[in-house]
């Protein structure tokens, strides 16, 4: 496998919220301009590209960035669902805002919507790669989110949490997790995901929905032989066909809370219509970023390293 990968062109698609915050909440990250206001966000997103292009040298790549806080499509269907988020403060807003700037700085597409999450736009941009490549590509999805997972298609495609090192291809997938990458919609409607405060069915497990998946294949194929559950090997599954009747509407609530939409269209045309080609990699704008440290007051020395870093990058590509 990692020699048909080296041979095979991959896209990155880049969920830019995971590194943004990760920055955000690090305390070994800290940046402060000249008038003490924080930017340890945005100091932190830019070292993180800076090292993603500098080691990885994508050929084509694209960002996709998270506004739909509150505002999304989900939101209308659970107004539970990520309840336990805040909206950024003023300060954090106009990190989030500058992020966004310094990917069109650095020559990478980059893409928000307030109807759908960064998910969506990866998953609508993988789907578009494929049809154009005619299967031809790898798609090398840039996150730490584990539901991504189930965007990967080929042998070629990969999870990739960059911090972390460790990329995550379909096999890994389901030896991590006891399910493929297109059960894992079912496998969270199942369980459910408290980081997005999606329920699942209560009572159900990873155990049971691996065990329920592995017999029936998906929530559908379950719901078809509620009978048949009986009979599995697990604790309790004389009533865990009731259980699931019980909540079934909550299940299929959850399972499409999780699904990732990969033909996101409306107010998104922009990436809805990108091929690989407008994913290709641009040079970085020198001196824009220049222009950019200085509007943003960034101290010389944070002003004079990330400029270095930069150059570098430029000169060696």
């Amino acid at each position: 496998m990692s020699e048909q990968t080296q041979q095979t062109e991959i896209i990155y698609l880049v969920d830019a919220s995971i590194y943004i915050f990760q920055a955000h909440f690090s305390p070994n990250v800290e940046c402060y301009d000249t008038d003490g206001n924080e930017l340890s966000a945005l100091y932190g997103f830019i070292q993180f590209l800076s090292q993603f292009l500098r080691r990885v040298r994508p050929g084509r790549i694209a960002v996709a960035m998270d506004a739909s806080l509150f505002t999304g499509f989900r939101h209308d269907l659970c107004e539970k669902y990520k309840s336990n988020r805040e909206l950024p403060d003023e300060n954090l807003e106009m990190q989030l805002n500058a992020c966004a700037e310094i990917c069109n700085i650095f020559g990478l597409e980059n893409y928000s919507s307030k109807k759908y999450e960064a998910d969506d736009i990866i998953g609508t941009l993988s789907c578009r790669m494929l049809e154009h490549s005619a299967g031809e590509i790898g798609i090398g999805i840039v996150s730490r989110d584990k539901d991504l997972a189930q965007l990967l298609r080929s042998s070629r495609d990969f999870l990739w949490d960059y911090s972390g090192s460790r990329k995550r291809y379909i096999a890994d997938i389901e030896n991590d997790f006891g399910v493929t990458p297109e059960q894992f919609p079912d496998y969270l409607g199942l369980v459910g995901d408290s980081v997005d405060c999606i329920t699942g069915v209560p009572g159900v497990g990873p155990v049971k929905a691996i065990e329920l998946l592995k017999n029936f294949n998906s929530m559908q194929g379950v719901y078809q032989n509620l009978e048949s559950i009986c009979d599995l090997p697990l604790r309790g599954a004389k009533g865990l066909a009731r259980v699931l009747e019980q909540h079934r509407e909550l299940a299929e609530l959850s399972k499409t809370l999780a699904t990732i939409v990969c033909d996101a269209k409306d107010e998104l045309e922009s990436f809805a219509s990108a091929t690989p080609e407008s994913l290709t990699l641009s040079q970085i704008d020198i001196a824009q970023f220049e222009n950019f440290l200085g509007e943003y007051n960034f101290v010389q020395g944070d002003r004079a390293h990330l400029l270095s870093v930069a150059k570098n990058i430029q000169s060696s590509r």
